[in-house]
């Protein structure tokens, strides 16, 4: 690769930039094309295109082999979804048998073709996320990026969602995988709607209000069960019992109250716990190391927690794509950075 000082005329430079681009991507002894991916619109960012994935020997090919995740799509988080579907890949011993089910507010043509672009062999489906639906039902939390219609539209997914699907995976987009998914997705649900990991040692009365402890009827919300906090970034959801059960308008009816009474401050995490927690299926905790964004004023850095790992979760208020940009990462925000495939003009220039 050739290399270049600030001393460089701007000319040269440019001159030399068009003819690098006008290169046919690179192939390796593999096989697996290697290209840029250039500007599909000025609002998303440039990818890499990634390698293909082929599936193991032991691998089915049948339509019951396919394991289907649910991610949502935003322009200011497509850099953290595209690094998740990577990692996904990555690791997986039966990547041609993941199917993506992407959420949008926009079916906008920038979208399909980025995705496409960056994973050309990737099965995936776009689908119209009507923000109307929500954006009447959210009620002002502790932190703006948790009031976007985006963040409830986990609550709809058996509404959008074929109908003859029955399982999905749910993840949200600041997060990698490094473990094989399919773990997960075979996990025994027990008859629950929901199984995601649970942490039954949190401070389950700090994600509600005192108006809500100290209202009768509703305290009693929790009564016969045990209510532990679990985080809806990574869940398996049965979706045929999720639509059965009419979890959508249950989780609704609370964020209706939710704007009679100040019940909870933090987005849509609390109208699941109340009609979920303590009535989901538990697995390992690997399955959700989360909180690596720091909490949701200050985003400080956060160490891992002891034991293995499988997925790694950076919620909370710092994103690893915006620390490392800064030059202030934090040490879990370098896990990250191999999946990244976000590829910037400033990069370009330092290979």
């Amino acid at each position: 690769m050739a290399s270049w000082s600030t001393s460089t005329p701007l000319p040269i430079l440019l001159g030399l930039l068009s003819i690098l681009l006008l290169l046919p991507p690179l192939t390796t002894t593999f096989g697996i094309r290697l290209g840029i991916i250039h500007f599909s619109s000025p609002d998303l960012p440039v990818f890499h295109e990634a390698p293909s994935f082929k599936n193991g020997e032991q691998c089915g090919s049948e339509n019951a082999d396919g394991i289907h995740v649910a991610m949502t799509l935003d322009a200011n988080y497509i850099r953290g979804t595209m690094a998740a579907v990577f990692s996904l890949l990555q690791h997986s011993t039966c990547p041609e048998n993941l199917y993506f089910h992407f959420l949008s507010a926009h079916i906008a043509p920038e979208f399909f073709s980025s995705i496409k672009s960056t994973f050309p062999y990737l099965n995936f489906k776009t689908y119209a996320f009507d923000s109307n639906r929500v954006r009447g039902k959210i009620s002002k939390s502790i932190r703006q990026a948790l009031d976007q219609p985006m963040n409830y539209a986990r609550i709809y997914l058996a509404n959008i969602l074929p109908p003859d699907m029955g399982r999905v995976i749910y993840l949200d987009s600041d997060l990698v995988v490094v473990d094989d998914i399919a773990k997960l997705w075979s996990v025994d649900m027990e008859d629950k709607v929901v199984a995601a990991p649970e942490y039954c040692q949190a401070n389950f009365t700090q994600y509600f209000t005192d108006t809500f402890w100290s209202d009768p009827d509703l305290s009693k919300t929790f009564q016969g069960r045990n209510p532990c906090y679990f985080n809806t970034g990574v869940m398996v959801v049965d979706v045929d019992k999720w639509r059965k059960g009419g979890y959508t308008q249950k989780v609704e009816e609370w964020m209706a109250l939710q704007k009679r009474k100040r019940l909870y401050n933090l987005g849509s995490l609390p109208p699941f716990l109340l009609v979920l927690a303590g009535n989901i299926k538990a697995v390992d905790h690997r399955w959700n190391q989360h909180g690596l964004g720091g909490d949701n004023f200050e985003g400080k850095c956060r160490s891992l927690h002891p034991g293995p790992i499988s997925l790694l979760h950076w919620s909370g208020k710092g994103k690893p794509w915006l620390r490392l940009d800064s030059r202030k990462p934090c040490t879990v925000d370098h896990l990250w950075a191999p999946y990244d495939l976000y590829h910037s003009s400033r990069h370009f220039l330092e290979e």
